[in-house]
């Protein structure tokens, strides 16, 4: 809400020595969000003042009309100045800026020669003084002196702040509100705009007939004004408030309905009362009704919709938006004024439902002041009398459906206790009494809240009210002693060293929505019948397009990536570790319990609910695609292939402390022939490899694209490892080579020489495959290198053939292995 410096001291009477600073801190420590400070005054300087048009020259001899003036602006002679604007005459007041003048835009005035004539300052629009986009023609000044300084006139000598209202100070959506806040915190006094009218009694009969026949309407006010110029002007010093509140002057009776919901907070409507037929009903809407709003824009209504109709049907969306039939036209002449206390459930949801969030349903969701419908109605028709003649009907319609304010139980020493800082009796009943409540008792105080406070419903409410009006600044701060605590679970600290492992060999982690759309399970490749397919549905998704929750973090990774590649990147190594959602056994999309959130459930809808609860096991996934080496100037790139992918699983096992078994797999969306299952004791733990072509494609990823997934607590969490024993021995190198069937795995080679190499092994490495057809056919010599250490003694050459023997021995059992020769 922006509100100006000058009408916010209308109502507080602010110190003539107060800064914006100091206003600015004020609001701070109110509570009041405060986005932006607009200082009017800097945005036009130099000399800007006040001129009346001498004489006028008509230019004809031009493509387009001009006009050449003479201007007083003060001084001995009158300027001469070029303008092209038509809608002023000899003898107006308007806007003069001189030489020496900048306006908004960094925009210069001179003296300069054109269309043959000087040209010695410039005649203002309001938009050219950022007063308003209003460009329609120059302004023009209903009174003033000539050559004093325009700036008052027109506004600019003013600042405007900027505040976000949040949700619990909806009483704040008002220069009311704003000023009551200042005022309390500066010490100063406040005047209720409320109080400029007294509130009319109301009449047997109402000015247009009304009946009420919804419980979300709990006060309904008509006043009715005949023979009125709805559509005049209205008066300057309400136009100029309108704009700096940065709301766009349309006629007096839609000005003054604005104005009022600016100043008092309640928003108000005026109809075209001859466009009314037979009398007003305030109901829901009925199924297949239908209403063109004021924003061109024809609406389907819900039957929990509030609409206000008359014998053709609905004529507003209450609490949101009139509607066109009846709105406020040229030929109006008679305004029957509304002025309504709506249900604020009622009006959020029906903002939300048809996406239509007006000034009023912020206003009426926040809760406005029930209490003045009447008054705000009878001022609304006072204006338009004052300013647009006509006469006020006598009649008046109040329909009054309010309950009493509940009184709120208060221990006079709750605030204390919750906030810590001693506030005695006397000061909690004053900030009390300043946040509007009546308040009675001594021990146990019994508090009424304003009506224009409905946040204020507990205790709890009641304290933060003693602790906000009194000050923050006097909640001292200190630090909370720590608690001894357990530390990390063995999860947590395998998740951090993952994660780590991972970015230190390049990876970059990222963090993506678990929500995935019904088709990305095609888009994977996945089989008909692959468990993870059976994904849960989520009731009010974020994006109705991606309403399921993932099953694999790849689902959602490639988001990622595809991003990035949209951004222009092409060499990628990201990684994501998350939670995945699988089904509960015996568990359908239908399936689903009725928790109510009115009251606490039942111990038995809990723990239904909590068997429905999907299974959330962690994964990591990476995703590779581009060069995994750039190229260099000497030496030639080597791009993504499966053994990457391979080797970011590796280093995630190495990080978890497991011995992580590699074997030829086959699984969606890899691709079949360059797939590896990764296995933990024997059991399958995830996939790794290069991304089957159609995936790709069908997901806009670079073909060869590589990614892995593990299932990270399917990996035994590992007790605390002890201390390595350090050898001050040398190393014995051996290397042996051994042939074995083509299909068989290098990586079971390797497990099986371990095993026969014992606990002298330091190391095994594999460092060449060979075929050649003196080997046999289908055959391959794989080539690894030993290391072997003991931590007592030099190893001989004896015993580091005995331990090469016993490795191979093994292999030979596995596999047939034999040494090559």
């Amino acid at each position: 809400m922006r509100i100006p410096v000058s009408w916010l001291a209308e109502y507080a009477d602010l110190p003539a020595d107060l800064t914006t600073e100091a206003l600015d801190a004020a609001l701070v420590e109110a509570g009041l969000e405060v986005e932006e400070v607009d200082d009017l005054r800097g945005r036009v300087t130099g000399p800007l003042v006040v001129g009346r048009v001498a004489s006028i020259e008509e230019l004809t001899e031009f493509k387009k009309p001009i006009r050449h003036c003479w201007v007083e602006v003060g001084e001995a002679e009158p300027r001469s100045i070029i303008c092209g604007a038509r809608n002023f005459a000899e003898g107006d007041l308007v806007v003069v800026a001189l030489p020496g003048a900048e306006l908004p835009g960094g925009f210069k005035i001179g003296s300069r020669k054109t269309y043959g004539r000087l040209s010695d300052g410039m005649i203002c629009s309001e938009r050219e003084l950022g007063v308003s986009d209003e460009h329609a023609g120059i302004i023009v000044l209903p009174e003033g002196t000539v050559g004093e300084d325009a700036r008052p006139v027109v506004g600019l000598d003013d600042v405007v702040f900027e505040l976000a209202i949040t949700p619990d100070m909806g009483y704040c959506f008002s220069v009311r509100g704003i000023a009551r806040e200042v005022a309390h915190r500066l010490g100063v006094a406040f005047k209720d705009p409320a109080a400029k009218t007294v509130e009319p009694a109301a009449t047997g009969e109402p000015p247009f007939p009304l009946a009420v026949e919804t419980d979300g309407c709990t006060r309904f006010t008509l006043r009715a004004v005949r023979g009125v110029d709805a559509n005049a002007e209205a008066p300057e010093w309400m136009a100029k408030r309108l704009v700096q509140a940065g709301m766009r002057p349309l006629g007096l009776a839609v000005d003054v309905t604005n104005y009022l919901m600016l100043e008092l907070g309640h928003p108000l409507h005026a109809f075209d009362l001859d466009a009314l037929r037979e009398g007003l009903v305030v109901r829901r809407a009925k199924a297949g009704e239908k209403l063109k709003t004021l924003d061109d824009v024809e609406r389907a209504l819900d039957p929990e919709d509030m609409v206000i109709c008359d014998a053709t049907g609905p004529l507003s969306l209450a609490g949101v938006m009139g509607g066109q039939t009846s709105e406020v036209g040229p030929a109006t002449r008679d305004v029957l004024i509304e002025a309504a206390h709506w249900d604020p459930v009622s009006i959020a949801r029906t903002s939300r439902r048809h996406r239509l969030t007006s000034e009023a349903s912020k206003r009426y969701e926040r809760g406005a002041d029930a209490a003045l419908s009447l008054l705000a109605a009878q001022r609304a028709a006072d204006l338009l009398v004052e300013y647009g003649g006509g006469t006020l009907v006598d009649e008046v319609a109040d329909v009054d459906r309010r309950k009493p304010i509940a009184p709120i139980t208060l221990p006079v020493d709750l605030p204390s206790k919750t906030i810590g800082v001693d506030y005695d009796r006397a000061l909690v009943i004053e900030m009390l009494e300043a946040a509007g409540c009546a308040v009675e008792g001594d021990e146990i105080l019994t508090v009424t809240p304003a009506p224009w406070r409905p946040d204020l419903t507990d205790p709890v409410d009641l304290v933060e009210e003693v602790a906000r009006l009194h000050g923050y600044g006097h909640i001292p701060s200190s630090i909370p002693r720590a608690i001894a605590g357990t530390g990390l679970t063995s999860s947590q600290r395998r998740r951090r060293r993952v994660a780590r492992a991972l970015a230190d060999n390049g990876f970059v982690e990222t963090y993506t929505f678990p929500f995935v759309s019904r088709e990305r399970a095609d888009e994977l490749g996945l089989d008909e019948k692959d468990p993870q397919r059976e994904a849960v549905a989520v009731l009010n998704p974020l994006d109705d397009a991606a309403p399921l929750l993932r099953t694999t973090v790849l689902a959602s990774l490639v988001n990622a990536v595809r991003t990035n590649l949209a951004r222009g990147a092409r060499d990628l190594a990201v990684f994501e570790e998350g939670l995945v959602f699988q089904p509960a056994d015996g568990w359908t999309e239908l399936d689903v319990v009725d928790l109510p959130v009115s009251k606490r459930p039942e111990d038995e809808a809990i723990a239904a609910a909590v068997l429905r609860l999907p299974v959330q096991p962690r994964h990591v996934a990476a995703v590779l695609c581009g060069q995994a080496v750039p190229a260099g100037v000497d030496t030639a790139g080597r791009a993504v292939d499966w053994a990457d992918a391979v080797e970011a699983a590796e280093v995630v096992a190495a990080a978890s402390g497991v011995e992580l078994e590699v074997a030829q797999g086959e699984a969606a969306p890899w691709h079949p022939g360059r797939c590896a299952e990764l296995r933990v004791g024997g059991v399958p733990v995830g996939y790794a490899g290069e991304l089957h072509p159609e995936v790709c494609e069908r997901l806009g990823l670079p073909r060869r694209t590589a990614a892995m997934e593990l299932d990270l607590s399917a990996l035994p969490l590992q007790d605390l490892a002890p201390a390595p024993v350090v050898s001050h021995f040398p190393a014995t190198l051996i290397d042996v080579a051994v042939v074995v069937a083509e299909p068989v795995p290098a990586g079971e080679v390797e497990a099986a020489l371990r095993e026969g190499a014992g606990d002298l092994l330091d190391s095994l490495r594999l460092f060449d495959v060979y075929r050649d057809a003196k080997l046999g056919e289908d055959r391959k010599s794989l080539a690894f290198k030993l290391e072997l250490r003991a931590a007592d003694r030099t190893l001989t050459n004896e015993e580091g053939v005995a331990v090469r023997d016993a490795a191979v021995a093994v292999a030979a059992d596995r596999f047939g292995a034999a040494i090559r020769e």
